[in-house]
């Protein structure tokens, strides 16, 4: 069997389009919002019952995902869905830990304002 008869005996076409690549979607525990895998920051908590940082997203443990915005961080953090999703208390030295990474992250911008020109106004 020649390379394209054994193609076609699977089933394959030899000039198909190729499939768009699958990327995994997750959504923020905050805002709800669904994004790509990369673009989130995983939350994980620990076998030992500690709650961190996953920068890798290859830790063992239950993992809940965050916008890498400071807003879905305080409102995952103030509350309490962090706890929800990973099913424990988060102990002060870790929520201190989380707050303190919360910290780095930018601020989400905000919509830009539209002011009417002089002209466009009605007296």
């Amino acid at each position: 069997m020649t390379g394209t008869s054994a193609q076609a005996a699977q089933g394959k076409r030899a000039n198909a389009p190729k499939r768009p690549r699958h990327v995994p979607q997750r959504t923020c525990v905050a805002c709800h919002q669904v994004k790509p895998k990369r673009e989130l920051l995983r939350i994980v908590r620990t076998p030992e019952g500690h709650v961190e940082m996953d920068p890798t997203g290859k830790k063992s443990g239950r993992g809940a995902y965050l916008c890498a915005t400071r807003s879905c961080w305080a409102i995952a953090l103030k509350k309490k869905r962090l706890e929800q999703e990973l099913e424990t208390t988060i102990s002060e030295e870790d929520r201190a830990a989380l707050e303190a990474y919360a910290a780095t992250l930018p601020q989400p911008e905000a919509a830009p304002r539209v002011v009417a020109a002089a002209s466009e106004r009605s007296p």
